[in-house]
């Protein structure tokens, strides 16, 4: 079986946070099998400046990267290229929405009569979460666009199920597969003893609706003995603010973009991962801190309310609580022990190779023509 991965943007674009980790473990477990051929159509853009170009490391399957020459991912040798990879293709995998491969992608699977699996990847579920989205009337005729020339057979891969709700409300009557992103897991894992410090940390993208302005103002009232890291790069204006809001409060530090053994130990040596957040399709961060042993502390607009279940963190409702007592109050449980509990939970749970094996069978049965809904 033949497989055609398009995306905006690929590995070692990391700079775009999450969404980069999630379709290249997709891609790595896939053409891994023997069963399965893989290719990937992608553009070259490594950051939100158009001269940032991806640095191409070796990979075991064919991407070709076209050059972008403008905004995100506008990238002309993507479409020159497009076609005969969708011919080729017996199902392509289409990753993000209001980007430029988007459409001319639906539109040639539909041309074609090629299977199409979606994977959004929160940005339908963000822009109907936030009445404050930005552009929200060129999406809603991007959508249209994309309502008229998807194929008729076309899955929506969604992370929750609150995502496909939200993204089907935008979208239509599309079938979707519920498929939860994986997590690399360490084989060991060394924690900081505790010393009478407590260390909070944040990791992913920096923008507004991460909510960091209320984990900034738990800051001002936790104890002397609280120190507070945040890791991650976004917009130039909102990374201002940010350093602007916390240059008076001690013990806070912003480290910006960190990958690889910087990014473990920020993960492994914190007490407790803090994601304040109004709205999280999957949040990867948060599976990446259980991996590394730290329990975390989020928010109900997420899909992590089995934190509580699985006793490794809280979920809390973001204004109807006082964040600072809440950290407080995780602070005098055994965090280790939570940590511990949460690592064995991705583990179990949230390994690559059940992810692939259900992306697997997603493929085959669309090419069998069998539809798929959202799984519990």
């Amino acid at each position: 079986m033949k497989i055609l991965h398009v995306t905006p943007s690929f590995f070692p674009a990391t700079y775009w946070g999450g969404p980069i980790w999630s379709t290249k473990a997709i891609c790595d477990g896939i053409a891994d099998r023997s069963d399965m051929q893989l290719r990937v159509l992608t553009s070259d853009a490594a950051g939100p400046i158009v001269s940032d170009r991806v640095d191409r490391v070796p990979l075991p399957y064919p991407v070709h990267y076209a050059q972008r020459i403008a905004g995100h991912s506008v990238a002309p040798g993507l479409l020159r290229d497009l076609p005969a990879a969708v011919v080729w293709a017996d199902v392509v995998h289409l990753t993000g929405t209001y980007s430029f491969p988007t459409l001319p992608t639906l539109a040639m699977a539909k041309l074609v009569g090629r299977p199409v699996v979606w994977s959004p990847r929160g940005a339908l579920q963000a822009t109907q979460d936030w009445s404050d989205a930005p552009r929200r009337r060129s999406k809603r005729l991007f959508e249209y666009a994309a309502a008229l020339v998807r194929p008729r057979d076309t899955t929506f891969h969604v992370t929750s199920q609150v995502e496909a709700a939200q993204s089907t409300t935008r979208l239509g009557d599309i079938a979707t597969a519920l498929i939860p992103n994986c997590v690399d897991i360490p084989a060991t894992v060394k924690k900081r003893p505790r010393d009478g410090q407590l260390r909070l940390v944040y990791l992913g993208r920096l923008h507004p609706k991460k909510g960091l302005d209320h984990l900034i103002a738990a800051m001002k009232y936790l104890p002397a003995n609280t120190y507070l890291d945040i890791y991650g790069t976004g917009d130039a204006d909102y990374v201002d603010w940010l350093i602007d809001a916390t240059v008076s409060i001690p013990h806070v530090q912003i480290h910006g973009h960190v990958d690889g053994a910087r990014k473990a130990r920020a993960l492994s040596q914190a007490d407790l991962f803090v994601l304040p957040s109004h709205s999280e399709n999957f949040g990867i961060a948060v599976a990446e801190a259980l991996a590394h042993g730290t329990p975390v502390l989020t928010t109900t607009a997420t899909p992590w309310a089995d934190l509580d279940r699985q006793s490794c963190g809280r979920c809390v409702t973001l204004g109807q609580v006082d964040l600072a007592v809440e950290i407080m109050d995780m602070a005098q449980d055994d965090l280790a022990a939570m940590g511990a509990r949460g690592r064995a939970w991705m583990q179990r749970d949230y390994s690559p190779a059940a992810m692939v094996e259900q992306f697997a069978a997603l493929y085959r049965d669309r090419v069998s023509g069998i539809g798929r809904e959202v799984l519990a």
